[in-house]
């Protein structure tokens, strides 16, 4: 079954949340500075305005579950809960309280008071409390009862593969590794493709009944673009003959965690990041230990700006782990989005020498050191990237474009071209490396006539993109194909107007088609968008000035730059 159908259906299933009346006389200045940081995924402001908020009104339902929903989003399921039970208490019906309360009797080992809850007031939605039910009767000691509930589970429309994964796990749990590769065998092995867990997990069972080839096998065909560090670890012990012990669920406390970690992995992307995160934090509360749970927390909460938050969860993963590599990876994309590039820098310079063989982290390291200008720092990192990179990467022209980068704006450009022409070797219609060719071979005024075509069929494949129609404008500008400029460079403003390069470029054109007035006020227009920080910008401010005093005729004469050709050479 297709992940994506699974997350279709669970998203009808669980997006049914129960609607509370609106909040009313509290505190206004509290509540609104709580929805405004709820809008910002500030979960730490947010949860201390709605406590005060609440303390004029305790018994608001809306503030209740506000409170509920911002501390789960913290992972502070003490605090959650007790608003939670008070909200039951009340009698009130809310999906994330009966989230929490339920979370909370789980950890405590409260199966049989979770079956006993009522399905109507209670409930977090038909498929959470089917699978929860499922593992809950495991916790009873009945298996049967378990394995009878995935099975109504399975009957639901969609949900088959999400349900059968959940049998497949409780059976693996007390040892039944027969039944369990039935599952995932069934259908050509369809179960097994359903995420990277699913994988996993059916090589671990395929180990303990001694199928260590075909585990391996099974690995190579589901991941055939490549194995990251974890997966490594799994295959080289396979290979190795090691029988790998059954992992992934280990108790029905793990079956529980996994509950709300493969239902959160498939809202992922199709609910709203703070509604996912709820699952996933259920998840590592139950299971402490759940690397994929902490990594998904911390990638939800890098997607909504929370960096600090993030790179704290990617701490987490203990430096023995598989996952540590890519965790570190992860804290230090945070790092950098967070505005602190040299603690990430640090982190991806210690990485590289823990995983001399790795690419990745010199790969990161040299895109950070380029964005940060150092150049001669980001080649370093490039070259040991191409020198592990294998040579049918997807992602080998990307890294020959970025070292290319690099050395054209050292002033390295013979290095530069040979590196762009590679990646188009590799993949010779990508629009970026078409354009940042062209465009150099324009500044530079070599190969004109190749750089016009290279130009043109970066525009072909992305006529929206602003710089690139500022490139085939430039380019004919550097022809003296003005009249033919004018329509592009008009076009490109369009696409980026407050854009300092491409207003002043559209004056150059304009002056060199006579229209001097219209080129002056883009010239105007292109200092007014330059920033005082931008020191080493294209545009630069004091030519435009000088441009204005004197045109574009005197400017190129006093640089010793070849005149302006009559227009179209009439």
């Amino acid at each position: 079954m297709a992940i994506s159908l699974v997350r279709k259906t669970v998203l009808a299933a669980l997006l049914s949340a129960v609607s509370l009346p609106a909040v009313a006389d509290v505190a206004a200045g509290s509540y609104l500075a709580a929805r405004q940081a709820a809008y910002t995924n500030d979960f730490e402001a947010a949860a201390e305005h709605y406590v005060r908020a609440l303390a004029t009104d305790p018994k608001n339902p809306a503030l209740l579950e506000n409170v509920v929903l911002s501390q789960l989003a913290l992972g502070r399921m003490d605090q959650a809960v007790t608003i939670a039970e008070q909200m039951e208490a009340m009698g009130l019906k809310s999906q994330v309280a009966s989230i929490a309360v339920i979370a909370n009797l789980l950890a405590e080992g409260k199966f049989q008071e979770v079956l006993d809850r009522d399905s109507e007031s209670r409930a977090v939605g038909k498929l959470v409390d089917g699978l929860i039910a499922g593992w809950a009767h495991m916790g009873t000691g009945s298996v049967a009862k378990a394995l009878a509930q995935f099975d109504v589970v399975a009957d639901e429309a969609g949900l088959r593969g999400f349900a059968y994964y959940h049998k497949a796990m409780a059976l693996a749990s007390v040892g039944d590794f027969e039944g369990a590769e039935a599952l995932f065998s069934a259908d050509d092995g369809a179960l097994t493709t359903i995420s990277r867990r699913a994988a996993i997990a059916r090589a671990e069972i395929l180990s303990q009944l001694d199928r260590n080839e075909q585990a391996l096998e099974m690995l190579r065909d589901v991941f055939a673009s490549g194995f990251d560090p974890a997966l490594s670890d799994i295959a080289d012990r396979l290979a190795a003959g090691e029988t790998l012990p059954f992992s992934l669920v280990r108790s029905v406390e793990d079956g529980l965690a996994e509950v709300f970690f493969t239902i959160g992995a498939a809202l992922n992307g199709e609910a709203s990041d703070d509604y996912t995160l709820v699952y996933i934090r259920i998840a590592v509360f139950l299971r402490p230990d759940h690397i994929d749970a902490l990594l998904m927390t911390a990638g939800l909460l890098e997607e909504m700006g929370q960096f600090d938050l993030a790179e704290a969860t990617y701490k987490k993963i203990p430096s023995d782990s598989p996952d540590y590599h890519a965790a570190e990876l992860g804290r230090a994309e945070a790092l950098r989005r967070a505005a602190k590039p040299d603690a990430a820098i640090e982190v991806l310079e210690k990485l590289a020498k823990e995983y001399p063989n790795q690419p990745q982290a010199y790969i990161s390291l040299g895109d950070l050191q380029r964005q940060q200008e150092s150049y001669d720092k980001a080649v370093t990192a490039y070259d040991r990237a191409l020198e592990l990179t294998e040579g049918e990467a997807p992602n080998l022209w990307f890294l020959h474009y970025a070292r290319g980068i690099s050395h054209e704006r050292l002033g390295n450009w013979d290095k530069a071209e040979a590196d762009f022409r590679a990646a188009l070797a590799l993949n010779p219609d990508q629009p970026q490396v078409l354009n940042y060719l062209g465009y150099s071979l324009v500044e530079k005024e070599q190969k004109l006539d190749e750089a016009l075509d290279l130009i043109q069929r970066a525009v072909a494949a992305r006529p929206d993109s602003g710089y690139i129609v500022d490139s085939l404008g430039w380019v004919l500008f550097r022809l003296g194909r003005y009249d033919e400029a004018v329509g592009h460079m008009e076009r490109a403003v369009e696409l980026m107007p407050v854009d300092p390069v491409v207003n002043d470029h559209l004056g150059d054109v304009l002056w060199a088609v006579g229209r001097v007035r219209e080129a002056e006020f883009q010239w105007r227009r292109a200092l007014s968008f330059i920033k005082p920080e931008d020191t080493d910008g294209e545009a630069d401010p004091d030519r435009i000035r000088r441009k204005l005093e004197t045109g574009l005729d005197a400017v190129l004469a006093e640089e010793g730059s070849p005149p302006l050709k009559v227009a179209n050479g009439d």
